[in-house]
């Protein structure tokens, strides 16, 4: 609206500009209203919504916002499988130290070899399947103990097996079992070494998480014998106490477990650079890049490799099961005590 006193549609009283004044604030309003700042309805509070979190996934963690999601999905499930956000309580006794965690991978890192393929062996004694098919999966934990190497292919093919095996499986049955396959053929497989890594981390008052691709009843059993945290593992869905045969959030295998990590991160309001994560597999370098401590344990030659290559510590507990399997448990004591001898004689010539 023009304010020229030579523009013939300028008030010439009062009265007149009063009610040109009140026309224009009313225009004025309808246009912020209506064109530049419309009314926020629920679909444009969602999209701000999702915006925001988009930012905060990007800056915080350097990740798409589809897979933050993928990994609260995940992470949810894991918490709805073990019916608290805790499966262990922390020792009482001991000051706890806030925002900070380790994370755990559990095959060749925490255990000798593939947990899925043992709970696959047990699922067959049991038989939920016949034994022709299992033995694709025998195949793979032999040559995953042959070479220490971990093969994503063969993870996501048991993946799928799994959910179809134990589809239309109560969810109270299959956890029955893993507490059996924990107890009888788990323990006695565990390194010795990195179990001492996870207590010490329980001793400084952090929490520990085991984050795994096998399935995640078997993680929180495994997690609850070993009086870890908690565990996230990859979660089957669950409709009326049996499973479905489909999956929730994301297999927790190589970027699932990054995007798993950062959702709990968020919601344990964990500082990841104060956080420590440990395994043996170059797949893992995602969930290991994210931390501020990255520890190799068991390295495959890639991941070995990229540790050196990055500055991470190297922690290998293989040595001395390897020089037992070529040497003999009494040749290396004779060898050991030998040596003992020869450097006492020495100090004793002195």
């Amino acid at each position: 609206m023009s304010f020229s006193s030579q523009d013939p549609t300028w008030p010439q009283t009062p009265q007149e500009f009063l009610a040109g004044w009140s026309m224009t604030k009313g225009n004025l309003r309808r246009f912020f209203e209506e064109l530049a700042m419309p009314p926020i309805n629920a679909s444009s509070q969602r999209r701000a919504g999702e915006a925001s979190a988009a930012l905060a996934a990007a800056e915080l963690f350097d990740l798409d916002l589809k897979d933050y999601a993928s990994g609260l999905d995940s992470v949810s499930g894991a918490l709805e499988a073990a019916g608290s956000s805790r499966i262990s309580a922390p020792d009482p006794n001991i000051p706890q130290d806030v925002g900070a965690a380790a994370f755990f991978d559990i095959d060749n890192t925490l255990i000798q070899g593939s947990s899925l393929a043992v709970f696959f062996m047990e699922l067959a004694k049991r038989r939920f399947f016949k034994l022709n098919e299992i033995l694709p999966v025998a195949w793979k934990q032999a040559k995953y103990r042959l070479t220490g190497a971990e093969n994503a292919q063969d993870v996501a093919k048991g993946r799928e097996q799994a959910l179809e095996f134990v589809k239309g499986r109560e969810v109270a049955e299959l956890v029955r079992l893993c507490e059996e396959i924990v107890d009888s053929n788990m323990s006695e497989k565990l390194w010795p070494g990195t179990k001492a890594l996870a207590d010490q981390h329980l001793a400084q008052g952090q929490q520990v998480w085991l984050v795994s691709a096998t399935p995640v009843q078997l993680a929180q059993v495994l997690a609850k014998r070993l009086g870890f945290t908690g565990a996230l593992g990859t979660v089957a869905e669950v409709e009326d106490g049996r499973f479905s045969g489909r999956l929730v959030g994301d297999i927790l295998h190589g970027p699932g477990k990054r995007h798993a990590v950062a959702a709990l991160a968020t919601l344990e309001q964990l500082d990841l650079s104060r956080c420590t994560a440990y395994s043996d597999s170059v797949n893992d370098v995602p969930m290991l890049s994210m931390v501020g401590t990255a520890v190799a344990v068991n390295p495959d030659r890639k991941l070995r490799k990229e540790a050196l290559r990055r500055g991470w510590e190297i922690r290998d507990y293989r040595s001395l099961r390897k020089a037992v399997r070529a040497y003999g448990a009494p040749a290396l004591a004779t060898a050991a005590l030998s040596l003992s001898g020869w450097k006492y004689s020495r100090r004793a010539k002195r």
